[in-house]
């Protein structure tokens, strides 16, 4: 079976962008700006092994304050950027649709067409409901710690500063693996 790292979009990818000082998803392609170390940390999860996979909640497409057409836009140059396996996304505004985060829905979606094994899988995200669905999902969780999620606490398997950590954590995992196979 294989493994992947499941990214949130927003906050992990790219910026999120403050309206009304509220944070919010980009919802044109001029608002979107790559988080330029989420490169690196996607080149370095696909050089030890894992699938890259994109798991988003973009309920403001329901919510008609961005365009399907806007949101492909993004999501090709996401796909022109980053070396990503699969982009799963939620537009559902309904928190009890299984897709949505913090439900496990879209993990479990690429756990099932991919054949991934969830037990050797890590969720990076920005969030609760990231580290939820991660949770319930069965994978490890990494919390991104920003201004914007103080707080959250003591949820997360690892809680990081900068988007750089992650390769350590995979390669730590890796060398684990390794060790633990040997012994």
């Amino acid at each position: 079976m294989k493994k992947a790292l499941f990214l949130d979009r927003d906050g992990i990818l790219n910026k999120v962008v403050i309206r009304n000082g509220t944070v919010s998803s980009p919802w044109f392609l001029s608002e979107f700006e790559i988080m330029n170390e989420a490169i690196r940390v996607v080149e370095a999860a696909k050089a030890l092994g894992y699938m890259t996979i994109v798991v988003t909640n973009q309920p403001d497409i329901e919510r008609k304050k961005m365009n399907i057409s806007e949101l492909e836009k993004i999501h090709e140059l996401l796909n022109r950027i980053f070396p990503l396996d699969a982009i799963l996304v939620c537009t559902s505004c309904d928190n009890s649709d299984f897709r949505r985060k913090p439900n496990p829905g879209m993990l479990f979606e690429a756990a099932k067409r991919f054949k991934i094994n969830l037990e050797d899988s890590f969720f990076l995200g920005d969030s609760e409901k990231d580290i939820i669905a991660g949770k319930r999902a069965g994978v490890k969780t990494i919390l991104l710690q920003t201004d914007y999620n103080t707080n959250i606490h003591g949820i997360a398997d690892y809680n990081i500063n900068t988007l750089s950590e992650v390769i350590n954590i995979l390669m730590i995992h890796k060398v684990n693996k390794i060790k633990k196979r040997r012994s």
